[in-house]
């Protein structure tokens, strides 16, 4: 996931799309910490003088960010301001190139700021958060509903076949017309003020949500006080909740986190069904106990201002306006994607049902199959099918080797690049690491972020975003980062990975290669400023090299003796590839179609009773099956309702769509080597969306996706 489009609410607001009035600069509150700099000392206020302008982290202060951010957006809206009272005739180099060129001081800051807050927030920061994210959107919408500033982009919009402009600058001129459009531009007074008032709230509500999220999953953590009932775990994963519960003053007692998925990793472990079914309950119950962190009246009210701002906008619901620049189109297309897979996908979720069933009766067990047991059989079931054990796997999957000799290796395999560990740029936590990374040449790239264990700070899920954006205007190189939420181990072990960790890395890493790779002249469509339906291609692509047989044989060694995966293990996880595969469909398409369901919704709708909309929604499109609950359910679906994935997590889907296919051009093609990736590379991650992205994959794979590999990946046909 990268993390720009999620929090595309706040972040791109900061970048140049989407909403109000610029405050005033005001003296910053300190909420009790040290004063704020002076302007002249805030190292917010002007490019680090690190490597690759990284971030001081050393240096920041948590009081320096409100001053920072009133700056950046005095000084943001001043450039812009300047471009629109320009005398001149607009040129595509005074109004389009000089509004590229504009807001590198709020951009700063906010890479940073929400960078931080997503991976290690505390009380200030979330109040800063919560104040500043309805500034930046009325900042934003004072620039976006400017009809001086339109104007001259119409202009230029109008004569573009006219102008001698090359296609990137073609596509550019159209990108920013389409955006303003897309955020108002063409609306009547009345309607700017109404959207206003819209986008100031839809942004305050969802970093409300957020925040409740963080907060109720951390409180709904799971207390053990009797070790007994953690029979099944690991010796590694019981001191590692013994450790957690004693970061919360629990001693003697043990605490099983929540990730941000319904169903969680304990869950394939745990003996005592008891215990399964508390752990699954706590999860998907997190934002539903009438206190201060139930987002469910957030979430109905998000849902109906959407749809309503969706309306004024000339939309019939929320998701016609999100996917109108989007591959997809319309929400027709989208959810036609997603419910033609959904009788493969049930029926082969039903015949798992049916095989685990058969254990619990064979084993006496008395009782019928639950959500909370799926993952405890399903394991068995994978036991005795294919003789595999997640305990076996683990040990050859520790974190550091998989990321060196796995992630690493396969990127220099592909591409030529390197990497080499900085000690000396700073963090902003002990546990990350920073490497630089060096092209093929020896020519110096970027710097690479790793944060890869799980805290009460960091929210749930795994992301990619950057702290400076590759720009060709200005020479900056990117400054990449990875984040996770794996388990840290307690002192002195090994951090052992799932092979589902281990591709969550390779993931990721897709993503930061997308971003280090940029080539592109302007900003804003640099890097992975692409459709959402897009972004996710990259990632997913290069989750196909975890099982590369010369990438796996190098990194799946025994933490302890070094020794390769036996030939026999490899074997039985290539034939387990599609194992659970009717569950993981069926639990990621009720997700996607529950979105879809709440961003279709007409601006006239009342409020939603959510568990009821949630119930209905699913039952209509035949995915509510009561052992496969949704991956998230919508009280804690925090890709659509605290950041940019709104009407757009069928994006994964559709993007799977395109990895398959172009795995299949490198089957065709050889398969990894030098020449195929920099083919890759030339035609796809260096092109950020300088192209129709359409265009872009033909023009790379020579023909239109075809969906038959994906569905043959997964095991649906």
């Amino acid at each position: 996931m990268t993390r720009s489009l999620v929090l595309a609410a706040a972040i791109s607001l900061a970048l140049g799309a989407c909403n109000n009035k610029a405050p005033e600069a005001t003296p910053a509150a300190t909420n009790g910490s040290a004063a704020a700099k002076p302007a002249s000392d805030n190292p917010l206020l002007s490019p680090s003088t690190l490597p690759f302008q990284a971030p001081p982290f050393d240096k920041i202060k948590d009081a320096d960010y409100r001053p920072a951010f009133e700056e950046g957006m005095k000084q943001h809206l001043a450039e812009v301001r300047k471009i629109a009272d320009n005398p001149e005739p607009a040129t595509f180099a005074n109004t389009i190139e000089a509004m590229e060129r504009t807001g590198q001081t709020l951009t700063r800051v906010s890479r940073i700021f929400f960078g931080l807050v997503q991976a290690d927030t505390n009380d200030e920061r979330q109040a800063i958060q919560t104040e500043m994210a309805p500034k930046l959107a009325a900042h934003q919408d004072e620039i976006n509903l400017d009809p001086k500033l339109f104007a001259r982009v119409k202009t230029i919009y109008d004569e573009r076949d006219k102008l001698e402009l090359d296609p990137v600058q073609k596509r550019l001129v159209e990108r920013h017309y389409e955006e303003l459009v897309r955020a108002g531009a063409q609306l009547s007074e009345g309607d700017k003020a109404t959207l206003r008032k819209l986008n100031v709230e839809e942004t305050t509500l969802s970093t409300d949500f957020h925040n409740k999220l963080v907060a109720a999953a951390a409180a709904g953590a799971v207390v053990v006080d009797d070790k007994a009932k953690l029979a099944g775990l690991s010796d590694g994963d019981i001191a590692s909740a013994a450790q957690d519960a004693k970061a919360r003053k629990l001693d003697g007692k043990w605490l099983l986190a929540l990730q941000n998925t319904t169903q969680q990793p304990v869950l394939v472990s745990l003996k005592d069904r008891d215990l399964r079914t508390k752990v699954l309950a706590a999860s998907e119950t997190r934002t539903e106990h009438a206190d201060a962190n139930d987002t469910r009246k957030v979430i109905q009210r998000l849902a109906q201002l959407r749809a309503e701002r969706a309306k004024l906008l000339g939309f019939p619901n929320f998701a016609a306006y999100q996917l109108g620049d989007q591959m997809a189109k319309t929400p027709e297309v989208a959810e036609k994607l997603l419910t033609d897979t959904v009788p493969a996908a049930t029926a082969k979720a039903r015949s798992e049902i049916a095989k685990m069933q058969a254990v619990i009766d064979q084993q006496k067990g008395g009782f019928k199959l639950t959500a909370a047991d799926w993952d405890f059989y399903a394991e068995q079931v994978r036991k005795a099918e294919f003789d595999l054990d997640e305990s076996q796997i683990k040990p050859y999957f520790e974190l550091n080797n998989v990321l060196q000799n796995g992630v690493f290796h396969a990127a220099t395999q592909l591409y030529g690049i390197t990497f080499k560990e900085r000690k000396d740029i700073p963090t902003y936590n002990p546990d990350m690491h920073v490497y630089e990374v060096f092209d093929k040449d020896g020519s110096s790239l970027a710097l690479f972020y790793t944060d890869y264990f799980k805290r009460d700070s960091k929210s749930g899920g795994a992301w990619m975003d950057v702290f400076v954006e590759q720009d060709g205007l200005t020479g900056t190189k990117p400054v990449v980062y990875n984040v996770c939420n794996f388990t840290k181990p307690a002192p002195g072990q090994p951090a052992l990975l799932s092979f589902d960790d281990v591709t969550t890395m390779f993931h990721e890493f897709g993503h930061a290669l997308h971003g280090m790779f940029s080539n592109v002249k302007y900003p804003s469509i640099a890097g992975t400023s692409t459709s959402r339906d897009f972004v996710e291609f990259p990632s997913q692509f290069n989750e196909h090299w975890a099982t590369d047989p010369k990438i796996f044989a190098n990194y799946a060694k025994h933490y302890q003796t070094g020794a390769p995966m036996p030939q026999a293990l490899v074997d039985k996880i290539k034939k387990a590839k599609t194992f659970n595969q009717g569950y993981a469909t069926t639990e990621y398409l009720s997700a996607a179609l529950l979105d879809m369901a709440w961003h279709t919704l007409p601006s006239d709708t009342m409020l939603q009773d959510v568990d009821k909309f949630e119930a209905d929604a699913l039952k209509r499109f035949k995915v509510d099956l009561a052992e496969v609950p949704p991956r998230y359910r919508s009280s804690y679906f925090d890709h659509i309702w605290g950041g940019g994935y709104s009407a757009g997590y069928y994006a994964y889907f559709w993007s799977e769509v395109l990895d398959d296919d172009a795995f299949e051009w490198f089957k065709e093609h050889g398969g990894m080597t030098a020449e195929n990736g920099q083919i890759f590379r030339d035609k796809i991650l260096s092109r950020g969306n300088t192209v129709d992205l359409a265009t872009l994959y033909r023009d790379f794979r020579g023909k239109d996706p075809s969906v038959e590999p994906l569905l043959e990946s997964r095991g649906l046909k």
